[in-house]
């Protein structure tokens, strides 16, 4: 039982040790804005940080995206002396793309997401063209009270009178 336990403290150990070096291997990771949401034909400025400092990243998307002003898939431009470099990206077909940023043996990724023209803000959901105003709403819903509460009470006056 023993010599089970000093085995699987052993390879966790082990474990342990071996994780960071696998990471090490296959480079390190920057920093990305994360998810970005725009609509169709909109610019925004990506900032990808913890690049090495003051060294060539090249930016790659799908042919769907435009960087920088130009329409190109990809672009090059150097990292700051704080290892940040920014890239404007659009696109002008709706969907999801991954913006991938190289420089050295670092990556770092984020995701634009393109939302068509005639999208309600916020719902993902085509407008109509029409948003009902809450004033009318609220107003439905008072009428609509006051209609059960007048019900209630006329079925209270018809038992009043018929056991009177």
């Amino acid at each position: 039982m023993a010599r089970k336990l000093l085995a699987a403290a052993l390879l966790a150990l082990s474990a342990v040790f071996a994780v960071p070096a696998v990471a090490n291997a296959a480079g390190y990771t920057g920093q990305g804005p994360g998810t970005v949401t725009v609509r169709v034909g909109e610019a925004v400025d990506l900032i990808f940080t913890q690049l090495p400092p003051n060294t060539p990243s090249t930016a790659s998307a799908d042919d769907a995206v435009s960087l920088s002003v130009l329409k190109a898939t990809t672009a090059s431009k150097s990292t700051d002396a704080a290892g940040s470099v920014t890239y404007t990206a659009s696109a002008n077909t709706p969907g999801t793309y991954t913006i991938t940023v190289t420089a050295g043996s670092t990556v770092a990724t984020a995701t634009l997401t393109v939302l068509p023209a005639d999208t309600a803000e916020g719902s993902g959901l085509p407008s109509t063209g029409y948003e009902i105003p809450m004033l009318a709403v609220w107003g439905g819903v008072g009428a609509l009270a006051l209609g059960v509460a007048l019900i209630a009470v006329l079925a209270t006056v018809r038992r009043n009178r018929a056991s009177a």
